[in-house]
């Protein structure tokens, strides 16, 4: 959420910030419901204080032996007024809290201004994509060769979105994850984690899913209990620190998870239908960073960087991309995608998201750390990134490096995790 000062100090500045990303604030009713929570806190702690002035009035009037009934009759007529005016008050407060879950995060002033993805701003690219002298297959014909994709099972078992891999591809899946969870943890220095699929309500509430985004999620109901499928891993790592106070010598605390995801997509119908570029149930390497406020843009950087140091070990060609205003996730201040060169589109498409969140998670999780120079609980900030996407890496290799005759040279860090086979066929 939001700092609730810029909301009441700042409303129409941060109202026009809001509005570079899509968002339009209803500044009148915020500032209705809030004038109104004023009126009723302040005559709130009126009555408080007569009750009080009054009690006190008792106390001396028993002293002295005084017929105290009047006094003790309005000060219970006090307190049932204070009964109602605090229920009215807790009523107001949710409205607010409920309109405040609603509001997206501030975009960084570094962040481009735009609509959608055609604003986004190009950072730099690496690499040369291939030139082949052969017909380039895609990675549907490359796998269907000798059924190990197959999405026509995928259907048969789950429905549309769904695939099953089998023999080799699904061997190089795995190898695929296994070297960045390998690279992550051996030499970036993020600490491992094996997490929760499925986690509740105030887990996804933390880091902004709920209650916004519940039409994309998979849940599950056992009972009177209502889980939800997490649809990346970030939810889960980031939400370990929800409700903590963490020392200042445990940050940066860098985790990462190898996990499946889980997404309805709704909204996107007929968007990337064609093999597993856009799925229900996909595999991502995440990477999430909790840190202090003074070091997060740069911590950015470094989980970004550290996203692109797979592509490069890969060798795959692949774009940094600054996104703009309105093509930013919910909870993002700052966003950069890693796009990946396809050839069989022959266009870069995303295969990395690494956000910085600032302190927009940790103040719905009030997660915070402590300051040592005065000993006081300030907010951490939280940021998350893809380090990458298992699936979409497969389909990069599989077109970035395949043969005319329709077989996958397997990458060089790749193959110690194929058993020093270099190419499948």
């Amino acid at each position: 959420m939001l700092d609730p000062a810029l909301l009441r100090g700042q409303l129409a500045e941060t109202a026009q910030r809001l509005a570079t990303r899509g968002y339009i604030l209803d500044t009148a009713a915020f500032q209705a419901i809030e004038t109104q929570r004023k009126q009723v806190q302040t005559q709130t702690q009126e009555w408080q204080n007569l009750r009080n002035t009054r009690s006190k009035a008792i106390g001396a009037s028993k002293a002295k032996g005084e017929d105290t009934a009047a006094l003790m009759a309005e000060v219970a007529g006090i307190g049932d007024r204070l009964k109602e005016n605090e229920s009215q008050l807790a009523q107001i407060q949710d409205r607010l809290a409920a309109l405040a879950q609603g509001i997206p995060n501030l975009p960084h002033e570094s962040v481009p201004v735009g609509s959608d993805e055609t604003a986004n701003v190009e950072q730099h690219r690496w690499g040369t994509p291939r030139v082949f002298d052969f017909a380039v297959r895609d990675h549907v014909e490359l796998g269907a060769r000798k059924g190990w994709l197959d999405g026509d099972a995928g259907v048969k078992l789950s429905g549309a979105r769904f695939t099953v891999l089998r023999g080799e591809l699904a061997r190089l899946h795995r190898a695929l994850a296994q070297f960045m969870l390998d690279l992550h943890t051996g030499e970036h220095g993020y600490l491992e984690c094996n997490i929760p699929l499925i986690v509740n309500a105030d887990t996804m509430q933390g880091t902004g899913q709920l209650p916004k985004f519940e039409e994309d999620l998979f849940a599950t109901q056992v009972g009177d209990t209502r889980r939800y499928l997490i649809p990346t891993a970030d939810v889960s790592l980031t939400n370990l620190v929800r409700e903590d106070i963490l020392e200042a010598t445990a940050l940066p605390l860098r985790m990462t998870a190898h996990s499946l995801c889980f997404r309805a997509e709704a909204g996107s119908y007929g968007r990337d239908t064609r093999g597993m570029i856009r799925q229900h149930q996909f595999e991502k390497v995440e990477l999430v960073s909790i840190t202090q406020a003074v070091d997060s843009f740069a911590e950015h950087e470094h989980m970004t960087r550290c996203a692109e140091i797979v592509l490069e070990r890969l060798g795959l060609p692949y774009r940094r991309m600054l996104l703009c205003t309105g093509d930013m996730g919910f909870s993002a201040t700052k966003t950069f995608d890693l796009e990946v060169w396809l050839p069989s589109q022959n266009t870069y498409r995303e295969i990395s998201s690494c956000s910085n969140c600032t302190d927009f998670q940790a103040r719905r999780m009030r997660a915070r750390w402590r300051n040592p120079e005065n000993g006081k609980p300030e907010l951490v900030h939280t940021l998350n990134g893809s380090g990458v996407a298992v699936g979409r890496a497969l389909i990069a290799v599989m077109e970035n490096y395949q043969n005319a005759d329709g077989s996958i040279a397997v990458p060089e860090p790749l193959r110690v995790y194929m058993g020093g086979a270099q190419c499948i066929v």
